[in-house]
């Protein structure tokens, strides 16, 4: 690996970083914001989940601005916006503020995922792909083991404000060493409108292909993330096998698991694959393969099956974030001039049903009476089969032999600036 490929990796990682402990923060903050506003289970899923929204929501224009204008100024730009988010958060007097500024900075940390697969895309032979999408995917899991341990650690310091003005400025920081440390790579002049380039997005959108690749991959990654982000707080603090503490500090423990887990998952799988590609396994049933076992996982967690806890928990840390290889497959599938439209509308799809669960299991949790702080577990268990239930239906769909479909080939994609 140059200088050069370690320095973007590095930048990039960084910034995917900052959008990950952005993205789970409200898993510590939650009962001091439910302390401090009163909110209700729904009021703090809608809370959580606009991050989501914002973030689903930029995706489409953030794509056409990457193809257009490169990775390092798009990514550097729009991640200030997620700085003033931030700021506007830990400052606010109100819900409406607070929600306000979540939906701001999931809109400035949109095209972290987005910028750094569409920079490693330039920078990096097909081939390595995968481990180097999972490089920069567990360094952001990092994120995932900060707002465990660590950030209930900090909040025992110092109050969710203090933290949140501090993560504006982490934000901050993290835009600049982008800009700075990025190569920047000249984009090939644009010879079509905005309007024109949306067209290459609607080819993508409209493609069966797409669709068949994403789907039991969007709904894996989004039911891991929408749990690890909010609920997985609650269920743990509520379901609590038999033998184990129910304290915060058990809690914090096993999401840290959880995102460490995760961490090793992506290196570890992302590496299996590519040898598994070797001996002639393709990216594409590797990646089928470890989702299916996450959905697994899922059902043996649901079922409380007698296993060790913390062994159930970081098999769904480390399978729950395979659902990326599907970034390298997509690669395989549409031109290189498409890559920054192709990844980022798999993020729509991806964050747009993370922001639907999030707001949907706060609802559905709601509809059961809170015993003594805590909801039953039928209300858990209720939410955990229907998941799984959506994940098996998609998984079915996945391994069905791909049809003759209109995908976005290297020809048509001619046509699709």
């Amino acid at each position: 690996m140059t200088s050069t490929q370690c320095r973007l990796l590095a930048v990039f990682a960084l910034g995917y970083f900052v959008s990950y402990v952005f993205r789970g923060v409200n898993l510590a903050f939650a009962p001091r914001l439910i302390h401090d506003f009163g909110l209700s289970s729904s009021d703090l899923g809608m809370l959580t989940s606009l991050y989501f929204l914002g973030f689903a929501g930029a995706q489409l224009p953030v794509g056409v601005l990457l193809d257009r204008f490169g990775a390092r100024r798009v990514t550097a730009c729009v991640m200030l916006i997620a700085a003033l988010g931030a700021l506007l958060f830990s400052l606010a007097g109100g819900l409406g503020s607070m929600m306000l500024g979540r939906f701001l900075i999931g809109v400035g940390v949109s095209v972290c995922l987005g910028g750094a697969f569409k920079a490693t895309a330039q920078h990096f032979p097909v081939g390595q792909l995968t481990l180097v999408n999972g490089v920069v995917m567990a360094v952001g899991g990092l994120g995932g083991v900060a707002v465990g341990a660590p950030l209930t650690w900090l909040l025992s310091m110092a109050g969710w404000r203090t933290i949140g003005i501090g993560l504006a400025v982490l934000a901050t920081v993290a835009a600049v060493a982008i800009w700075v440390g990025a190569p920047s790579v000249p984009e090939r002049p644009a010879q079509a409108s905005v309007v024109e380039q949306f067209k290459g997005t609607w080819h993508v959108l409209s493609s069966r292909a797409f669709w068949k690749l994403t789907a039991f991959s969007g709904l894996t990654q989004s039911v891991f993330y929408a749990m690890q982000s909010l609920w997985v707080g609650a269920f743990l603090r509520d379901v609590v096998p038999a033998g184990a503490h129910a304290g915060a500090s058990r809690v914090a423990t096993l999401v840290s698991l959880l995102g460490a887990a995760f961490i090793a998952g992506n290196l570890g799988f992302g590496a299996l694959a590519r040898v598994l590609e070797r001996r002639g396994v393709s990216v594409y049933l590797s990646s089928g393969v470890t989702m299916a076992l996450f959905v697994l996982v899922q059902a043996l967690i649901a079922a409380r099956a007698p296993i060790p806890e913390a062994v159930l928990w970081a098999a769904y840390g480390a399978l729950g974030g395979t659902g990326i290889l599907t970034y390298a497959v997509m690669a395989e599938h549409f031109p290189p001039r498409l890559i920054g439209r192709v990844n980022t509308s798999l993020n729509l799809v991806i964050f747009f049903a993370i922001f639907a669960l999030q707001v949907a299991i706060g609802a559905a949790l709601g509809r059961w009476p809170m015993q003594a702080g805590r909801y039953p577990d039928a209300a858990h268990e209720t939410v955990w089969a229907v998941l799984i239930a959506l994940q098996a239906i998609a998984a079915v769909w996945y391994f069905v032999p791909m049809l003759p479909t209109r995908s976005v080939t290297r020809v048509e994609a001619k046509a699709a600036v």
